[in-house]
């Protein structure tokens, strides 16, 4: 058995001087995913109970208006509580008085279907007939 103690330089491994910058990047890319699923739901504070749909989300433009139809029936405009006679100028106020502008409805699942109705009539009454309605997303089977 052979035992070698002496080091030749031609044997010695050459230090790299480059970063590896791959698990920076695979970081990065992770909290980017994140910053996108978790900035929409970021966007408004009222809480409801959404009930959930089967549907594809679909893509917004710009800076979204949401109504909210809460379980008591009241009514909020993004985050500020506002009464139903007063929607119109809510909105107005809003959109600029852009009525093209599309109105993100949410409704707590405890609101009845009529109940319902009756926001969408006032929308079409203040002239705003591009109405989403907001849904929680239904789980994978």
């Amino acid at each position: 058995m052979a035992l070698r103690t002496a080091r030749h330089d031609d044997d010695a491994l050459e230090e790299a001087h480059a970063i590896n910058v791959t698990p920076f990047i695979d970081v990065m890319l992770v909290l980017l995913i994140i910053f996108m699923v978790a900035a929409p739901l970021a966007t408004v504070d009222t809480a409801v109970d959404l009930p959930a749909s089967s549907a594809r989300p679909q893509p917004r433009e710009g800076e979204p208006v949401f109504l909210t139809v809460q379980a008591d029936l009241s009514l909020r405009v993004n985050d500020a509580a506002v009464a139903a006679d007063a929607l119109s100028a809510a909105l107005q106020r809003l959109t600029g008085g852009d009525r093209e502008q599309r109105i993100y409805l949410r409704a707590d699942r405890q609101v009845a279907y009529g109940d319902l109705m009756q926001t969408m009539n006032a929308l079409r009454a203040a002239g705003y007939l591009k109405v989403a309605l907001v849904g929680l997303e239904q789980p994978a089977p």
